[in-house]
């Protein structure tokens, strides 16, 4: 199984990164998780246009799926050879209409359908193509999920967007790599249920026991190496930070 950060940045893009989008493969299966601003021109450069399988989006705030719009014009108006098949794409309930409404004019009320087949995201386990995975609902003022894939015995946990709750130590559970979200500093934003900061990311980690961490979704306000070093201290094991095109071999 291969991760490749394709951006990383939370809120909004910063100058080095695109938001949140990662791509994981194996056995020849293409699946990404999440599509933010400025994703969808990253993603070209570790992947064709049309060589996703299937699509993971979170939640839907738009440093999440934004990029999805014009994703839908690539498929839905493909030049050379003809409207692609609609692609499997997981989301939490109402992903059809959000993106329809952030397109704002597609050719018809069913058009995002014609090239996303759409999959309503619940608390499950089930197949991505070669991926096992499991969905948890966390703590998010929208509904959000992280995601747990397991594909030849190795693990990577996919936070998403979340503060500290039970389910994300669930899913992070011996994982080989934890994707764990940073976007706050310790001692400086203190709201619940919204992110996480270095130190209740590495606390999330101890609790798991998860082979390695690698924070995302810091924003470029966000000083990265505090988070890194609060993280570090609370957790025993390897902590890095993510940046754009970063692969990862588990």
């Amino acid at each position: 199984m291969k991760l490749t950060v394709v951006g990383c940045s939370g809120s909004f893009p910063s100058a080095d990164s695109a938001c949140s989008s990662y791509l994981v493969e194996a056995d020849g299966f293409r699946l990404l998780l999440d599509m933010g601003n400025g994703a969808l021109g990253e993603l070209q450069r570790h992947c064709g246009l049309y060589d996703l399988d299937a699509i993971f989006l979170s939640h839907l705030h738009a440093d999440h799926c934004i990029d999805m719009c014009g994703y839908f014009v690539a498929r839905y108006y493909r030049h050379e050879g003809g409207r692609c098949d609609a692609i499997p794409v997981y989301g939490p309930e109402g992903t059809e209409q959000r993106l329809t409404t952030a397109y704002a004019d597609t050719p018809s009320p069913s058009a995002m359908s014609e090239v996303f087949d759409f999959h309503t995201l619940k608390s499950a386990a089930f197949e991505i193509g070669p991926f096992s995975v499991r969905t948890e609902r966390v703590a998010h003022p929208v509904e959000a999920y992280a995601i747990r894939i397991e594909h030849g015995g190795k693990t990577l946990t996919y936070s998403g967007d979340t503060g500290v709750c039970e389910p994300l130590d669930e899913l992070a559970q011996g994982a080989d790599l934890f994707l764990c979200e940073a976007s706050f500093t310790a001692g400086k934003e203190d709201i619940p249920d919204l992110h996480l900061n270095g130190r209740e990311a590495g606390e999330t980690a101890r609790r798991a026991g998860v082979g390695r961490v690698v924070l995302t979704h810091v924003p470029p306000w966000t000083d990265p190496q505090i988070n890194v070093t609060d993280a570090s201290a609370v957790y025993g094991g390897p902590v890095e930070l993510a940046r754009a095109g970063a692969v990862y071999e588990l």
